[in-house]
């Protein structure tokens, strides 16, 4: 981690204030404009970009580490920049420029103590930008497979921690996904392209809290097709993996309706299906390692 922040005098802090005029003014606009080239100690640069972080300008705070970067390319002050143009673009909400620097990062430093940093907020920008399961899921692939990358990588870090968490919720996300694909077919009359997607739910996704209703609908599913053993094998593996869930309540009612009892009764006090992640928690400044200066 980057250690902790620099000692800022009071001539330093009158300096800034004189080298900056092009930045005066309120907040909003010092937002909206770019810095203009103008050589600057190294130090007034960094220092400045990191009070603007305590301020909350962001996208300002990014301008003064890519300036440092202009400027200084080639100093342990741009290496600390580019992680900092992370942060202070994630915390902008822009996920692109901050998957870019993070790139960056790698290519240029791929041994560096921070390169896992880089790694893991290129991960959680694909994790920011996960849409509702009715639309299109790439960006909830593509956040997969980065937090994969960041738990194979390095497993016993914080980072990893963190990832395997988001990746649960990312699992169920998927899930859902095909449970909604799965519910149109069948609303739809194709009851066989509906099992292809449970059975991918009861397989892949077997962990998550759509795997009991993806069994019932394998049951439903089944019935409609006059597969009648095939549906009572399904709900033989709903009633034993979750005996108290809601799900196996309906499927058992099912079969029992079509003339057989399952060996399995339904059972209030039994297991019940995993709960949903929600996947509007466990994102931003949930660990303090999202800010690269903290601690």
């Amino acid at each position: 981690m980057i250690s902790g922040r620099l000692i800022k005098t009071s001539a330093l802090v009158l300096a800034a204030g004189v080298a900056l005029t092009a930045l005066s003014g309120c907040a909003s606009k010092r937002e909206q404009q770019h810095l203009v080239y103008e050589e600057r100690p190294v130090e007034l640069l960094y220092a400045t970009g990191m009070e603007r972080l305590d301020d909350k300008s962001w996208n300002e705070a990014g301008q003064y580490f890519e300036e440092v970067q202009r400027q200084h390319p080639y100093s342990e002050w741009s290496r600390r920049a580019i992680v900092m143009t992370i942060f202070a673009h994630y915390q902008a909400g822009k996920y692109a420029e901050a998957s870019a620097a993070s790139d960056q990062f790698i290519h240029l430093y791929p041994g560096s103590e921070l390169t896992p940093y880089a790694y893991y907020m290129k991960a959680i920008c694909s994790f920011e930008q996960i849409v509702d399961v009715g639309r299109d899921q790439a960006s909830t692939t593509n956040a997969q497979t980065l937090l994969s990358e960041v738990v194979r990588r390095y497993p016993n870090s914080e980072y990893a921690k963190d990832a395997r968490v988001k990746i649960d919720m990312v699992q169920d996300q998927l899930a859902g996904k095909e449970m909604e694909i799965g519910r149109y077919y069948m609303d739809d009359n194709q009851p066989l392209a509906a099992i292809g997607r449970f059975k991918t739910v009861a397989s892949t996704y077997q962990t998550t809290s759509h795997t009991p209703e993806a069994l019932y609908r394998l049951v439903e599913a089944n019935e409609v097709m006059g597969l009648h053993e095939e549906a009572m094998r399904n709900g033989a593996v709903l009633g034993y993996n979750y005996p108290g869930d809601r799900w196996y309540a309906a499927a058992y009612k099912l079969l029992t309706e079509k003339g057989d009892r399952p060996a399995i009764a339904p059972d209030p006090n039994g297991k019940k299906g995993p709960e949903t992640p929600d996947t509007k928690t466990n994102k931003k400044g949930w660990f303090g390692f999202l800010r690269p200066d903290a601690g």
